[in-house]
């Protein structure tokens, strides 16, 4: 009888695990954009990319993470903060303003682990102070429409790339300080002008992002944009051979990591045709088959840290320092990565559950910032008993 019942009870705890990451409450596509943009920010940061990006050269089509990664993952993030504000509909009053604060904390611990990824010395630039301070930027936004952010998302695009210019020329940036101010905010992806992804992907959460006129719409729009800002960009792709004679051929780049204007239309643009094609996907058997990369993009922050981590400790032990790129690369870690990564993270979703990192941000997130309900339950529990 007892074998019986802990039988059941496991079969109870796997369902429990399987309907978290395949229920109608999660977004597949939204978790398989995330582990693309998750494994992309891997290639970008353990493989030569020494090839220019070309469509019509197969062989450098790698180098599509260059960049491209990162501002999927912004985009992605705008779309997140939109779901858990209310999706199509804002949240109304107390819910909201228990969202809102819920995201400040969430903003504060990711910036806090992003300063002690930093610290490992890890030769890569973290995204995650970027990212909690565009959290923060996005909070007073979350209760517009769809018919105010997208707009909004294309005039910053458009502004913002140019004022860049102007912002990453200031004096502040060649001393020591500066330099350190630009890891501590994440100004290798400056939030002055990526607040226009987020803001971007807080739009589609706001149009409705489950519905298919919106992924369909998200797939051409995107595309189209992604033509356009890399065809006028043409060849200048690559880094910039040499420094721009003028504010308006520093800002008409689509360099990847340049934040101009023909980045941000190309790339944003991109960002939003992965995700409207990953929504897409998910509505077919693609969906299970997938499944390895949905469960990364379940715990992106767990995957991202725990890249890091790895990372540091593996250099250290075997080229006696972290800071060694070339030495790290040399040893040819991305494949290895990717596959314990996928391996590790299914095998989490479904005999445990949510990510680490994401239970614990969460879980702190809740005791800071309980919701009315909560906290009425906290009084209700506190009682004398009689």
């Amino acid at each position: 009888m007892a074998a019986s019942a802990g039988l059941t009870n496991r079969r109870s705890r796997l369902a429990t695990r399987w309907e978290r990451l395949n229920g109608p409450q999660r977004i597949a596509g939204v978790d398989l954009a995330r582990g693309l943009a998750v494994l992309g920010m891997f290639a970008a940061h353990l493989l030569w990319i020494r090839e220019d990006f070309d469509w019509s050269d197969q062989a450098t089509w790698i180098a599509v993470v260059d960049g491209r990664s990162s501002i999927l993952f912004a985009t992605l993030a705008g779309v997140s903060i939109g779901i858990v504000t209310g999706g199509r509909t804002p949240l109304q009053w107390d819910a909201m303003a228990t969202a809102r604060w819920r995201l400040g904390v969430r903003a504060g611990l990711l910036w806090l682990l992003g300063i002690l990824l930093i610290l490992t010395g890890v030769p890569v630039y973290v995204i995650l102070p970027a990212y909690a301070i565009l959290f923060l930027l996005a909070i007073p936004l979350t209760g517009l429409r769809a018919r105010v952010l997208l707009p909004l998302a294309a005039a910053l695009a458009i502004v913002m790339p140019i004022l860049q210019v102007m912002l990453d020329d200031l004096p502040v940036w060649g001393t020591r300080a500066g330099g350190d101010l630009s890891l501590a905010i994440g100004w290798h992806y400056p939030f002055t002008t990526w607040i226009a992804f987020v803001v971007a992907g807080l739009g589609v959460a706001r149009a409705g992002v489950r519905r298919l006129s919106v992924q369909l719409w998200m797939l051409g729009a995107g595309s189209a944009l992604a033509f356009v800002g890399y065809s006028a960009g043409g060849s200048d792709a690559a880094a910039p051979a040499s420094e721009p004679s003028s504010l308006w051929s520093a800002a008409w780049t689509s360099a990847p990591h340049s934040s101009g204007l023909l980045e941000v239309i190309g790339s944003g643009g991109f960002a939003l045709a992965v995700i409207g094609a990953s929504m897409l996907v998910c509505r077919s058997v693609v969906v299970w088959i997938v499944l390895p990369l949905r469960a990364v993009g379940a715990m992106p922050l767990t995957a991202y840290t725990a890249q890091l981590v790895v990372w540091a400790l593996i250099a250290l032990e075997v080229l006696g320092r972290t800071g060694d790129l070339t030495g790290f690369r040399d040893l040819e870690p991305f494949w290895p990565f990717v596959l314990a990564t996928l391996v590790l993270c299914t095998a989490w979703a479904l005999l445990i559950g949510r990510g680490p990192l994401e239970w614990a941000v969460d879980r702190v997130a809740r005791l800071i910032v309980p919701s009315a309900l909560e906290s009425d339950r906290a009084v209700g529990d506190s009682s004398p008993r009689r």
